[in-house]
C-alpha cells in the first residue's frame, strides 16, 4: 500500500512539473494507489497531517515561488503558468503560503517558504501493542449531545473539551449505566468530516451512548448504518496511547490489510486511570473490504 502511495506522490510531482496549470485529479490518485478516492482522502491527510488539496497547493507554489525569483517570465505568464485565472488570485494565493505578495517577493529577493516534497515510509515506534478485531454491527443509535467545534489536526481540541465539561461529570457517569451495545460506554463520534477539510473547518462531534431507551440528559441522537468495523485496543501513557493508536492505525493497519475507510462517523472511548496518567483507547473505524 505504501508502495502504491508514493506512486500516487509521484503523479502528483510529474502532473505539477509537467502540467502547473492543470488540476491534479484525485480519482486518478486513487486509480494508481487502487483504492477509492475517499480512502484515499483520508489515508493522506493521517499521514500528511493536511489535505491533499492543501498539499497541492503548497507544492504548485512552492514551484511558482522559485519562478517568481528567478524572474524569468512576468508575474502574469506566472500566475497562468500554474493555473490562476488573474494576477490578483495569484497574488492572494502566494501571500498565503509566502507571507509576502509576488511583486515583493521579486524585488526585495524575501525568503520564502517551501513545501518539501512528501514520500511515506513505514516507521513501528511506540512501545505497546496495537489490538484490533473486525465486526459486522447492525444499524444502531447513540444518544447524547452533539456540538459543532473547529477541526484541529494535532494536540487537543479546545471547544471538544468545552464541550465535554458542558456536560458534566455526573451526567457522564449517569449515562454509563444506560449503554446497552457495542461500543460499550460513553464513546466520542466525528461525522460529516471530509479528509480534505482546512483546519478551522466545523465538524460534527457526538458525544454520547449507545441506547435504545431513553436516557436522562441525552437531547438528541445520532443513526448509525450497519456495515464493518475495524476496532483498535490500545494502553499506556495518556495522551500518547491515544495519539499513537490513531496514527498507527493508518501508518500501519491499513497499508498492510486489505481494508480501506468507508464513509461513517469514526467512533474512540478513552478510559483514564484516577490520576489521569494512563489511559484504554478503544477506537472504531468503518471500513469495507478492498475490492467490495
Amino acid at each position: 500500500m505504501l508502495e502504491r502511495l508514493n506512486q500516487a506522490m509521484d503523479h502528483i510531482e510529474g502532473r505539477i512539473g509537467g502540467h502547473p496549470e492543470e488540476s491534479v485529479d484525485a480519482a486518478e490518485l486513487a486509480r494508481i494507489a487502487m483504492t477509492s478516492e475517499y480512502h484515499f482522502r483520508r489515508m493522506f491527510s493521517a499521514l500528511a497531517g493536511m489535505p491533499l488539496s492543501e498539499y497541492v497547493r503548497r507544492r504548485r507554489l512552492t514551484l511558482a515561488g522559485a519562478e517568481v525569483l528567478a524572474g524569468e517570465r512576468t508575474l502574469l505568464d506566472v500566475a497562468v503558468r500554474y493555473g490562476y485565472s488573474s494576477g490578483e488570485a495569484f497574488a492572494r494565493a502566494f501571500r498565503a503560503v509566502h507571507g509576502v505578495g509576488p511583486g515583493e517577493a521579486r524585488r526585495t529577493g524575501a525568503a520564502l517558504h517551501s513545501q518539501p516534497r512528501m514520500s511515506f515510509r513505514l516507521i513501528v515506534e511506540g512501545s505497546s501493542s496495537m489490538r484490533y478485531r473486525v465486526v459486522e454491527k447492525d444499524a444502531f443509535r447513540l444518544v447524547g449531545r452533539g456540538a459543532r467545534v473547529p477541526l484541529v489536526y494535532e494536540g487537543m481540541n479546545p471547544a471538544i473539551v468545552e464541550f465535554v465539561k458542558s456536560i458534566g461529570k455526573e451526567t457522564l457517569a449517569r449515562w454509563e449505566e444506560y449503554a446497552d451495545g457495542e461500543p460499550g460506554g460513553v464513546v466520542a463520534a466525528v461525522s460529516n468530516h471530509s479528509a480534505d477539510d482546512a483546519e478551522g473547518t466545523e465538524l460534527d462531534y457526538f458525544h454520547g451512548l449507545v441506547s435504545e431507551v431513553e436516557v436522562p440528559g441525552a437531547s438528541e441522537s445520532l443513526d448509525v448504518g450497519a456495515g464493518a468495523w475495524a476496532v483498535f485496543e490500545s494502553s499506556g501513557v495518556f495522551p500518547q496511547a491515544v495519539q499513537y493508536l490513531w496514527r498507527d492505525v493508518y501508518t500501519q493497519w491499513f497499508p498492510s490489510n486489505p481494508y480501506r475507510s468507508r464513509p461513517g462517523p469514526s467512533l474512540s472511548r478513552t478510559r483514564l486511570s484516577e490520576d489521569g496518567t494512563h489511559a484504554d483507547a478503544e477506537l472504531w473505524i468503518p471500513v469495507e473490504r478492498d475490492g467490495d
